[in-house]
């Protein structure tokens, strides 16, 4: 009795003669070296249709294995054919769980870490790059015995796009996973690396001078001598380079930047100036009650590369990660409560969500949610922001 369409193991035969569209933006490339865990033997839907459509149905809003399908189940025959899918042979709910929770993470969001990198650097702007680094945990993956999986990603500040993620197993922590991540970017010449705390590492900036990359790091008690030295400078004695406001979401925020160069003394390799950052908020329902917060961090981009408003880009620009990616699959895609947990179900879903919103940012969207619903409202313009036609 011959398999069903459902199968992941089916009848070389019937496999309709169709391909997905080249023109897809470059992902079908992309995918082509994405392993395919399931036997070769009566494979039906090849993984990059498998994986194209998962991420068009994303776009549209789909959260789970059984919205996918349904998705895949419900859209024009028009639409299923441009994907490369028959419609009268359309992958099931069970075939799409089945590949999605096998396959590897860190050769799918390597792929659409490239394929992202390419459409955001054709419209990247002639200004130096700055890649952000943070991790995440996938709150919904957590079970009783088990810790939710933790991914670290890097994230360009100019386009909001992830540009590469690997996945923080139980046996380790970020700090060893941040030369793999920034390993799956081919080029990191004269770009500039944020990151937190946690990855002010000598390692770290050894690596990044290796790479030809540039770095500006916070530091906090996790390097306690060095947060020391750096508290103990003569800040007082030091005007302000960028003092600026802005009022949003209920309070009023003033910031000012001090910069030092460091010429001895700071025990921290390639460093060349010292950074502090204040930050005073006060709620407008509030306006005689302010906090303070003040942050210091090192880089080594010395004084003729970097003018004081760039540096205050870029650290305040470190938060794109958070505000643009973290926040939105949170919210938006309401990833902490998501019930997938099976094998490498919870990474695989984390970079479908980085693709869609990629593609979307990329386009030129500035609100995701209201991105989805209307791409939801017509399948047509999922395969058109894909560049398939």
């Amino acid at each position: 009795m011959p398999a069903l369409p459902s199968s992941l193991i089916s009848s070389l035969s019937c496999a309709p003669a169709l391909t997905v569209a080249e023109t897809a933006g470059g992902l079908v490339a992309a995918l082509a070296d994405v392993p395919d865990p399931r036997a070769r033997r009566g494979v039906r839907h090849r993984l990059p249709v498998v994986v194209i459509a998962a991420v068009c149905a994303v776009v549209a809003g789909c959260r789970s294995y059984t919205a996918i399908a349904e998705w895949v189940a419900d859209v024009p025959a028009a639409t299923v054919l441009a994907l490369g899918i028959a419609p009268d042979r359309r992958p099931s709910e069970a075939m799409i769980r089945r590949l999605l929770q096998a396959m590897d993470p860190h050769s799918l969001t390597a792929a659409i870490g490239v394929w992202l990198a390419g459409r955001a650097m054709a419209d990247a702007s002639a200004d130096r790059r700055a890649i952000a680094v943070d991790g995440k945990s996938l709150r919904g993956s957590r079970i009783t015995d088990t810790a939710a999986r933790h991914v670290l990603a890097a994230c360009d500040q100019a386009s909001a796009v992830v540009l590469a993620s690997t996945d923080v197993n139980g046996k380790t922590n970020e700090i060893t996973r941040f030369a793999p991540l920034l390993d799956q970017i081919g080029d990191l010449r004269d770009t500039v690396i944020t990151a937190d705390a946690l990855h002010c590492q000598r390692e770290h900036v050894d690596y990044l001078a290796e790479r030809g990359a540039n770095w500006i790091l916070t530091v906090k008690g996790n390097q306690p001598y060095l947060h020391r030295q750096l508290t103990g400078l003569p800040w007082r004695a030091v005007p302000d380079a960028i003092r600026d406001a802005d009022r949003g979401h209920g309070r009023r925020e003033i910031r000012t930047l001090k910069i030092l160069t460091i010429s001895a003394g700071i025990d921290f390799p390639h460093a060349t100036q010292a950074l502090q950052i204040r930050r005073r908020r006060r709620r407008l329902d509030q306006p005689k009650r302010f906090t303070t917060e003040t942050i210091y961090a090192i880089t080594d981009l010395p004084v003729h590369q970097a003018k004081p408003t760039q540096l205050a880009a870029w650290i305040r620009g470190h938060w794109t990660i958070e505000n643009k990616i973290h926040w939105v699959r949170d919210v938006t895609f309401d990833e902490d409560r998501s019930q997938i947990r099976t094998g490498t179900g919870p990474e695989i879903m984390a970079a479908l969500r980085n693709a869609a919103i990629g593609a979307l940012r990329i386009a030129g969207t500035t609100n995701i949610a209201a991105a989805i619903r209307h791409h939801a409202r017509d399948s047509g313009r999922t395969l058109a922001l894909l560049g398939i036609s």
